[in-house]
């Protein structure tokens, strides 16, 4: 038995931030100076009341009516999310009504971030091959933007709000490869929201900024910048030569490397170190920003517009946790 990535799409909120909306903001910063450094030209930010579920809801909604698949063939959701409407009912639940799944259907949520997307393909490639399930939902959907401080210009600029759906299937166009999967949880500290969960259930208020204008506060997002890259340059480079070794594959037999697009800066660090030839790399976070575990799926969606024949991709997930992974699709 073998699994197959059958379908993908995504699903956007209608409020876009430019590089020009945050140099009105914070005149400090030019625009052109942002969309240098990171490489993204705007993102789009979830409305007050719009919450992942909601866009994740959408993301089905138009893989369902794109590709003509009947809900009720649906017979596994898989939910992958850091911000759930509730900490209990599971929003896989809720989603499933929503969706119309049937009650046969199983459904689950699990917590990850920028890596998110490879660890559900290879829930979902188990699921399949083991028999349990036939046609796996794979819905990956973040709303960062509610975990960021107003005035943290830093994180406002990187992160995006987005939801893709994936049909995985015991048939498809992309059969799933072996995978390389590692935590290192000693860099938890590094990207966090510290309060608001059961260990620091109440939020403090306090708010410092630094010399040169970070924000840090335990209420919200927080992100070591260095701290992250340092991780990322000495974690991705022996993961992409693992995923290539589990598929007994080397690394000029890859068609397109799809890595978790952070931002341009890291992306560019990483092509170079790992010498990858720019035309197979995939770059796709100008109009849309990180969003989070859901780049990999945009920019497979995007990159299969542009090229029928996709041959071998190597996907590569990296980010909070730390939690990584990779794995190869070849497609058919």
């Amino acid at each position: 038995m073998k699994a197959y990535i059958k379908a993908i799409s995504y699903c956007l909120p209608s409020k876009v931030i430019t590089n020009e909306d945050l140099e009105k903001e914070f005149p400090d910063w030019s625009s052109e100076k942002i969309g240098k450094k990171i490489g993204i030209l705007e993102r789009h930010i979830a409305a007050e009341n719009e919450l992942s579920s909601d866009l994740g809801i959408a993301a089905a909604e138009k893989l369902f009516d794109e590709y003509r698949i009947n809900p009720k063939d649906i017979d596994f959701l898989l939910f992958c999310t850091q911000s759930p409407d509730y900490f209990l009912p599971t929003t896989s639940c809720l989603m499933q009504t929503k969706l119309g799944l049937s009650t046969s259907c199983g459904a689950l949520d699990y917590n990850l971030g920028c890596s998110g997307f490879i660890y559900g393909l290879a829930l979902a490639k188990s699921l399949v091959i083991s028999e349990i399930a036939n046609n796996v939902l794979l819905i990956t959907a973040e709303t960062y933007s509610k975990f960021i401080h107003k005035n943290d210009k830093g994180n406002k600029a990187i992160f995006g709000d987005a939801a893709a759906a994936t049909l995985i299937s015991s048939s498809g166009k992309a059969e799933i490869g072996n995978f390389s999967l590692g935590t290192d949880g000693r860099g938890a500290n590094n990207l966090i929201v510290r309060n608001g969960g059961m260990r620091f259930p109440y939020r403090d208020g306090i708010v410092e900024t630094s010399e040169d204008g970070q924000i840090r506060s335990n209420d919200h997002l927080f992100m070591d910048g260095p701290e992250i890259f340092n991780f990322t340059i000495e974690a991705v480079p022996p993961l992409v030569q693992a995923t290539l070794d589990k598929n007994t594959l080397q690394k000029e037999d890859i068609d397109f490397f799809v890595f978790h697009q952070a931002n341009k800066y890291i992306l560019d660090y990483l092509r170079k170190k790992i010498a990858i030839p720019e035309d197979k790399f995939v770059y796709c976070l100008e109009q849309f920003g990180n969003t989070v575990s859901s780049t990999i799926p945009i920019a497979l969606y995007e990159t299969e517009k542009n090229n029928p024949s996709m041959g071998k991709v190597l996907l590569v997930g990296f980010g909070v946790g730390y939690s990584w992974g990779g794995t190869v699709l070849t497609y058919l």
